[in-house]
């Protein structure tokens, strides 16, 4: 019954690119969470009026922030060929759309880590400052708890973003199931491929949503 309605579908193709699509997604998600989460608390802790106030500092890691969250990810990847293809030695493949995929989505978790540790009371944080409390203390007894279900909230986010990218970088040669909509569908005119390749991408999508409402909903003591 399949086989008529998705006559150029070949099952094994479709198993292969969703694997290699949530490989990237995970191993990107799980390097932008911690570099996002530590240029966010960078962010946050050299700021105006806070611990580590250092207007320079705060103003370099900014720009570099803004910079890269604000480049096309379709041109990030091609301006990142001599550096993937230095550290990853191709330039093919689901490996080498990491480089891309991570340096394209930190920064944009980066601003979303700062808006979450905006939100801590400062009644607390100046609290547990006054106890003498050390840096490590505060951020990982204070800081990351309180902010949690934003910090959950804005992961959810980012890893959608991350399967829009692999998709995209799979239009180049990067593998997943952008691969398959383009090189199986699109240029082959199969449109019952391009169309099984969507819903298999909106159905992680939405998996993802899912989870990450579900975690944010646990974490929210509010």
């Amino acid at each position: 019954m399949a086989d008529s309605f998705f006559p150029h579908l070949k099952w094994e193709q479709l198993f292969a690119a969703t694997q290699e699509t949530l490989y990237m997604t995970a191993l990107s998600g799980i390097a932008t969470f911690i570099l996002g989460l530590i240029l966010g608390l960078a962010l946050f802790l050299t700021a105006k009026g806070s611990l580590f106030q250092n207007r320079t500092l705060y103003s370099v890691i900014s720009i570099v922030v803004n910079v890269f969250r604000s480049i096309p990810f379709i041109i990030l990847i091609v301006l990142l060929i001599p550096f993937t293809k230095t550290i990853i030695g191709t330039i093919l493949g689901a490996n080498a759309a990491l480089p891309a995929l991570i340096v394209g989505a930190a920064p944009f978790y980066a601003r979303l880590v700062e808006i979450a540790l905006r939100e801590v009371d400062k009644g607390v944080i100046e609290a547990t400052r006054s106890m003498g409390a050390r840096l490590s203390t505060l951020i990982f007894r204070v800081l990351i708890p309180e902010s949690s279900p934003a910090l959950v909230s804005g992961i959810t986010v980012t890893l959608i973003a991350l399967v829009s990218y692999s998709a995209m970088a799979g239009v180049i040669g990067a593998g997943g199931l952008g691969n398959l909509a383009y090189l199986e569908g699109f240029q082959r005119n199969h449109n019952d491929v391009t169309l099984v390749a969507t819903v298999t991408i909106l159905v992680i999508v939405f998996i993802i949503q899912f989870a990450g409402d579900a975690l944010t909903k646990y974490l929210d003591k509010r």
